[in-house]
């Protein structure tokens, strides 16, 4: 069981929170009322709650979970979140490169045009 502490007014927390009542308000409708149909009660149907499979936890579910609670211990998200930005960020360094190599075809490409011409 993993627990994380997060800010009541954060998204995480009101998506928790909006979960939590649609679980809630849907348990009541999930029971049968049409009569003649028998309705888990008593000692088996608490038992059947309690024992019932637990979602299992992907790999990936574990890995984000490792890596958000490794940051919290380390007080590196405002540092990681700066890096990220800018040009220090690795999308923003791929995307130079690309236009770079682009470029540089373009470059190569109107060389060899020209050589053909005569």
């Amino acid at each position: 069981r993993v627990t994380k502490e997060v800010d009541s007014t954060s998204k995480e927390a009101k998506s928790f929170l909006k979960q939590q009542e649609k679980r809630q308000s849907a348990a009541p409708a999930a029971l049968p009322t049409v009569s003649g149909v028998k309705r888990p009660s008593g000692m088996s149907s608490l038992l059947g709650k309690i024992s019932s499979k637990k979602q299992k936890m992907s790999t990936l579910e574990k890995s984000k979970l490792d890596w958000e609670s490794f940051k919290e211990e380390e007080g590196i998200v405002e540092e990681l979140a700066i890096h990220n930005r800018g040009k220090d960020g690795y999308i923003e360094r791929k995307a130079f490169l690309e236009r770079v190599d682009h470029r540089q075809f373009e470059i190569e490409r109107d060389l060899r045009l020209s050589r053909m011409k005569p």
